[in-house]
């Protein structure tokens, strides 16, 4: 059996789980939450899953028994989804005993979002996102990306021993615990009965009236189109469906952590900048097969669909670091209507903005800080630092406040 990584969310889940009664574990299907919850709660927990169908018809019938069966334990109830009703028991046992740590939680859809979830639980119990293994994680490795920055850090001291071919084969093999650690047609096999029992199986769960085959042609059109910016009339006339639908169709895909919205950011500072956001299939393996990409396509020479890959894998780095990072940020995308962007904004939590561009070559050009350079001059002493990152081995400095660096700094600085 592997070894069990540990995660770096662990440190806030366990205090999380000292401070109030109950904690939500949220993400999408095998990242590891049932796990997750097993290192986080002390000797003696119970452990309950609702995949059960003798439990789910326990849960149904008396819910009370069910949840009060822990006595001074920690009860751990694995894919509430399936039966959220139970919830209201849930409050009413907290509001009787507010005692920390009483309840762990995990869900594999969204719970705040499903029409049949009866309470939000606001007050009583705090969310921790789970995402699939990050780069530090795999390597067992601590990582902060964002707080290195705001430190400061010297970019032409900055070496990297990350090749273009170890960027692709970190893109391919995704998050995905169990997919992550196999190879070629096995992994490829993994990646297609995930998809096709998630959309059988689970979408009827959620929104029985929803055609899977469509709701698939959908993730597979926004995975062939990682991190471009999101056009609902082509996405409606590609898959066939009304563009009425497609926001739906998103929403459930958002709702089950597949796909994920980086938001425009507009701060005023143009008359024209662009209000779509650009949509990420959350783990980069999944994307690469859903999207019908093969490896080998994006190991070519000139590969058309490298750029995207590499931009949707830092978003989803970052959207993982979020989860542990000392500093606490929102991500977003800038564009405006004459043609300056730039592919990451960091905004933190006092205004102040780290922008990044994201380039799958090696080569710096003047043109890849056109952007960075823009926000510079615009927002003065709000911006933090303007940084290309890209597949060079080392840093390289760029002048006031920008610089470029390897793409492996997500995880090596």
């Amino acid at each position: 059996m592997a070894a069990l990584l540990p995660r770096h969310s662990a440190s806030f889940a366990q205090e999380a789980l000292r401070t109030f009664p109950a904690i939500v574990i949220q993400g999408a299907r095998q990242v590891g939450k049932s796990t997750f919850a097993e290192q986080i709660v002390a000797a003696g927990a119970r452990l309950i899953t609702l995949d059960d169908a003798t439990t789910r018809a326990v849960a149904s019938e008396s819910p009370e028994a069910l949840i009060e069966q822990a006595s001074d334990a920690t009860l751990v109830i694995d894919e509430l989804q399936r039966a959220p009703e139970l919830l209201l028991a849930i409050k009413a046992s907290i509001d009787r005993d507010r005692r920390p740590g009483r309840f762990v939680l995990t869900g594999s859809s969204n719970l705040l979002r499903l029409s049949r979830t009866p309470d939000s639980l606001a007050g009583r119990a705090i969310t921790v996102g789970l995402r699939g293994f990050s780069q530090g994680e795999w390597a067992s490795t601590p990582e902060d990306f964002v707080a290195k920055l705001v430190d400061g850090v010297d970019a032409g001291r900055v070496e990297s021993g990350v090749d273009r071919a170890g960027y692709i084969e970190r893109i391919a093999r995704g998050g995905y615990p169990e997919a992550g650690r196999l190879t070629g047609r096995m992994r490829a096999s993994w990646f297609d009965s995930y998809v096709e029992r998630l959309l059988e199986r689970d979408v009827a769960d959620i929104a029985p009236r929803v055609d899977p085959g469509r709701i698939a042609v959908v993730l597979r059109l926004l995975a062939a189109s990682q991190a471009g910016e999101l056009v609902k009339a082509r996405v409606a006339r590609d898959a066939d469906v009304p563009e009425t639908s497609v926001s739906a169709y998103i929403d459930l895909l958002e709702t089950m952590y597949l796909v994920e919205r980086l938001r425009p950011w507009t701060p005023n500072l143009t008359s024209r900048e662009a209000g779509k956001p650009k949509m990420i299939v959350n783990d980069p393996g999944l994307a690469l097969r859903v999207g019908r990409i093969s490896e080998q396509q994006l190991s070519a020479l000139g590969s058309p669909h490298l750029g995207a890959a590499v931009e949707g894998f830092v978003v989803s780095e970052l959207f993982k670091q979020r989860g542990w990072s000392r500093e606490e940020y929102d991500l977003f995308h800038f564009r405006d209507r004459t043609g300056i962007e730039v592919d990451i904004i960091v905004e933190l939590r006092d205004g102040s903005v780290i922008a990044l561009e994201v380039k799958s070559g090696s080569t710096l050009k003047q043109e890849h800080f056109r952007g960075l350079k823009f926000l510079r001059d615009k927002l003065g002493d709000r911006f933090l630092g303007g940084y290309v990152l890209n597949t060079a081995s080392t840093g390289t400095r760029f002048g006031d406040r920008l610089a470029a660096l390897p793409i492996s700094a997500l995880w090596e600085l």
